[in-house]
């Protein structure tokens, strides 16, 4: 068999699909508005409280590190805020936490995935059987 009749097989994380990569950025995007809107009325609902010092209390304190959620295009990028609580110790029970509701701590699937894998388990179809 010569080389010309060789198939090639696209592997995972190769695949180039500039839709799909269009699709993701855009989800990248949207994600990152939706999240940076829910920490800021997080952090208007706790404009009046103040430290001793008379500084706001509840600060925006970074980003956590970026980490990947697989949703039904694929895996999307995301990074949430980091909301400090200036007033309460890291062990104290009545700190401040800031957790969004799009995007829950630890994640790591989408709710359309999560319900996804059960049905494709229970028809045979392994994860071998078809690519990102």
């Amino acid at each position: 068999m010569s080389n010309d009749n060789v198939i090639q097989l696209i592997q995972p994380g190769i695949f180039d699909d500039q839709l799909t990569e269009v699709l993701r950025s855009g989800a990248r995007a949207l994600l990152a508005k939706a999240v940076e809107a829910e920490v800021a009325d997080f952090l208007g609902q706790h404009a009046d409280l103040k430290t001793a010092d008379g500084h706001q209390r509840v600060v925006r304190h970074g980003h956590l590190p970026e980490r990947e959620v697989m949703t039904g295009i694929g895996a999307v990028a995301v990074r949430q805020p980091r909301v400090r609580d200036r007033e309460a110790a890291a062990a104290d029970p009545g700190r401040i936490r800031f957790a969004p509701a799009i995007l829950p701590p630890y994640m790591r699937r989408s709710k359309s995935i999560e319900t996804l894998l059960p049905i494709l388990y229970l028809k045979g179809i392994s994860t071998g059987d078809f690519s990102e």
